[in-house]
């Protein structure tokens, strides 16, 4: 091109552009508000144009059931309190924090019982860790097929949650030397309690008053729950109203005829407490379509009950072959860890799955692996890789 028609050309652009800012300056300026906006609020709210939520099923009896949390409406890896799944045996108790006191007691030298007051004079920490109900994903045992992440991984959220660590409890108290076991007891109406290896709770167990900085909700406990990083959901006692300390298990009714795993044979897995690792891709994910061929980030969340999340492969030929997905920072152990992976997408029928490393070396196994390990009895501890099926129209459907 000569200068002559270079600079015709660039006239011509530049009163396109003009011609083009000008329809856009007219359109925001209709989109901007012509009064004045709401005022000061007391607590806050999300837009009205923000729709997830929590899935709640109709139940004949509303006070036992579950919520599950909207995994693939999220971002990054904590869960706002007000869409973390709830799972209740006999509704959510009203305390009055006031009046809710927690005893500690059993084989210890010094029995005490604390108010709330003076448990939150006591040394405090903060931990993000992920919780997980120990029936997540279990209708994959027999059915595979999950309409949606919600549907089928929604009994899992991760926080951040602040309390005494249990140690101080019970060194406080003086534990004594047949001390093995711990006892946990809820004050809702079905006084949920579990069995704990008492190793584990000083390690790592938190007595907690707080979630993501502000109090517990009622739905997950307040004023008071047990958080046990990594093990199944209802070890997690809510609305939590005494440790006792013991030498044994107690076989309580929901640690033996609920929340074991019945094996081929006969026997049945019991105080399985570790989630094992598991991820699953959140988009694209059943229920959605991909408006058509190009590029997308296939993206999910992964976690471990057993330490963090080392690796995360996907594969975009139904486990044919697999990439490295990216982990986004932070890395925690017993916590979502994000994932994300590059795609290219050429508009015919593909299978796309994720599998989770976790540090151990565990790898998350397909769910032929599973059933072949353990049958397909249990409703339990489900952690098999997850197929989405994307059709040639883009529509993503569950395998």
């Amino acid at each position: 091109m000569n200068r002559r028609g270079f600079i015709k050309a660039a006239s011509f652009g530049a009163a396109g552009l003009t011609a083009a800012c000008s329809r856009a300056k007219t359109g925001v300026e209709e989109e901007l508000p012509s009064q004045l906006g709401a005022k000061l609020s007391a607590y806050g709210e999300r837009s009205k144009h923000e729709t997830a939520k929590r899935l709640v099923p109709e139940l004949k009896r509303p006070e036992i059931g579950s919520s599950t949390t909207p995994l693939a409406e999220t971002e990054g890896i904590i869960t706002p309190a007000s869409l973390h799944f709830e799972r209740h045996h006999a509704g959510v108790p009203q305390i009055d924090p006031a009046m809710h006191t927690l005893l500690v007691q059993g084989l210890v030298d010094r029995p005490v019982v604390y108010t709330m007051a003076e448990l939150k004079r006591l040394p405090s920490e903060s931990h993000i860790y992920f919780v997980e109900c120990s029936g997540n994903s279990g209708r994959e045992w027999k059915t595979p097929g999950a309409g949606d992440v919600q549907k089928g991984f929604g009994l899992a959220s991760c926080s951040e949650w602040t309390g005494v660590p249990v140690r101080v409890l019970l060194e406080e108290a003086g534990l004594q030397k047949e001390a093995k076991w711990m006892l946990a007891e809820g004050a809702d109406a079905c006084k949920m309690f579990r069995s704990l290896p008492l190793e584990k709770v000083l390690k790592d167990g938190l007595v907690a008053y707080a979630q993501n900085g502000e109090a517990i909700r009622p739905s997950q406990g307040y004023p008071l729950r047990l958080i046990v990083p990594g093990y199944e959901g209802n070890t997690n006692v809510k609305w939590l109203r005494q440790l006792k300390v013991v030498d044994q298990p107690y076989m309580a009714k929901d640690e033996t005829s609920k929340y074991t795993d019945l094996l081929p044979d006969g026997r049945a897995r019991q105080f399985t407490f570790e989630m094992d690792a598991k991820s699953v891709i959140t988009h694209p994910s059943g229920g959605r379509k991909l408006p058509g061929p190009g590029f997308y980030e296939i993206r999910g969340l992964a976690w471990s009950g057993r330490g963090r999340v080392e690796k995360v492969e996907v594969s975009v030929d139904g486990g044919a072959t697999w990439k490295a997905a990216q982990l986004q920072e932070p890395r925690l152990p017993m916590a979502f860890t994000r994932f994300r992976m590059p795609w290219e997408w050429a508009g015919n029928e593909v299978q796309i799955v994720s599998r989770a490393v976790d540090e151990t070396g565990y790898v998350q196994p397909s769910r032929e692996e599973l059933t072949d390990a353990r049958g397909s009895n249990s409703n339990y501890h489900y952690n098999g890789r997850k197929i989405w099926r994307i059709a040639a129209d883009g529509e993503v459907h569950s395998v």
